[in-house]
């Protein structure tokens, strides 16, 4: 009984709210949106015979795609291994380990593609010294994009029509699986990703991130670039303002990654006034109250002050120079169509 009590709230956890946000802007808000690629994964692991009863469960992660596998492997009486970085803020630190999950931090950059190389180097160290063992993968995974078509699901029950999708973009799944499923019947959805500065997602060269939950060191194979039709790349001062304004004016109490999504979602549905606009949220505030939540830190970081910029300017390829808000016309195309024609004009969104 007590089992399935607890799958009942992982089950709700991962089911988000459909709130208006303004006269055609959405938004799609979670608790904790990585229960949902988290927890199909493993059901689907456990049906096929991947996951057995001793079988050692290892991921690398340093957010809450961590937090997500701990409590299913807690429900699971499954052992887990999470493989982070320095960056890992301590109070998710002390939940994973509550959970029963080993936390592994890494402190040394690997030659290509800084901690999360190293990480990825660590993960294959430990696979390799435990014969049975499963790894999510959630950057390779298929069946991370293919678990949002519980999101797709539930927009197309919520609203007549999807017309602009907006979020954050990390390890792909969520952006790719929700659009994906939606274009089965909405065909013309146009896909807005929110990337920011010095991540390679989009073509930028890699390097130091001060806005985490978004962006990456790697090009995760669940990353569909011919599936957007537009990025934007936006700085940690943006969307921490934006997060307290979504906070202030719509008592929506999420992150930063949501606050950079909303950052462009409040522009693209008010320069589309037709369209119906929705917004990816991915999760709540709580780790964040003493920092983006935090008015002296805030200051502290030189992030308090307005920015000059209170809309995104157009760039002429991922790799020139950037605003502090970019954004660029992706065309549905590859990564390689796109840096192959570096300075030319960008192609109209299809």
């Amino acid at each position: 009984m007590r089992s399935s009590v607890f799958e009942e709230i992982t089950a709700g956890v991962e089911r988000p709210q459909i709130v208006r946000l303004g006269p055609n802007l959405f938004g799609v808000v979670f608790t904790l949106m990585k229960m949902i690629p988290a927890r199909y994964i493993l059901r689907q692991a456990v049906a096929r015979g991947d996951i057995g009863p001793d079988t050692l469960i290892v991921e690398t992660t340093s957010g809450t795609f961590g937090l997500a596998l701990a409590m299913q492997t807690a429900l699971l009486r499954r052992r887990l291994i999470l493989v982070s970085d320095p960056v890992i803020d301590d109070e998710l630190h002390r939940r994973l380990t509550d959970l029963g999950a080993t936390v592994e931090i890494v402190r040394h950059m690997a030659a290509s593609g800084g901690y999360q190389g190293a990480r990825l180097e660590r993960l294959a160290e430990i696979r390799a010294e435990h014969e049975d063992s499963f790894c999510p993968e959630q950057y390779a995974n298929p069946d991370n994009p293919r678990s949002y078509s519980l999101v797709a699901e539930l927009l197309s029950e919520a609203l007549p029509q999807v017309d602009l999708l907006i979020g954050p973009v990390g390890s792909g799944g969520s952006m790719c699986g929700t659009a994906s499923f939606l274009r089965s019947v909405s065909p013309d959805l146009r896909l807005i990703g929110v990337d920011t500065h010095r991540s390679v997602l989009f073509g930028q060269p890699d390097g130091a991130r001060s806005l985490r939950g978004l962006g990456n060191s790697l090009i995760p194979p669940n990353l569909d670039h011919t599936a957007f039709d537009q990025v934007h790349w936006c700085s940690a001062g943006q969307a921490y303002r934006a997060t307290r304004k979504l906070h202030r004016e719509h008592a929506v109490f999420q992150g930063p990654t949501s606050g950079a999504a909303f950052l462009v979602a409040e522009r693209a549905a008010m320069t589309n006034p037709d369209a119906v606009t929705v917004v990816m949220l991915p999760d709540q505030g709580y780790r964040y109250q003493s920092t983006v939540y935090d008015d002296r830190w805030l200051a502290e970081q030189g992030h308090l002050a307005d920015s000059t910029e209170d809309r995104p300017v157009e760039t002429s390829h991922p790799l020139a120079k950037h605003a502090e808000w970019s954004w660029f016309n992706w065309g549905r195309r590859s990564l390689h169509e796109v840096l192959e024609h570096r300075g030319t004009a960008s192609v109209a969104a299809r």
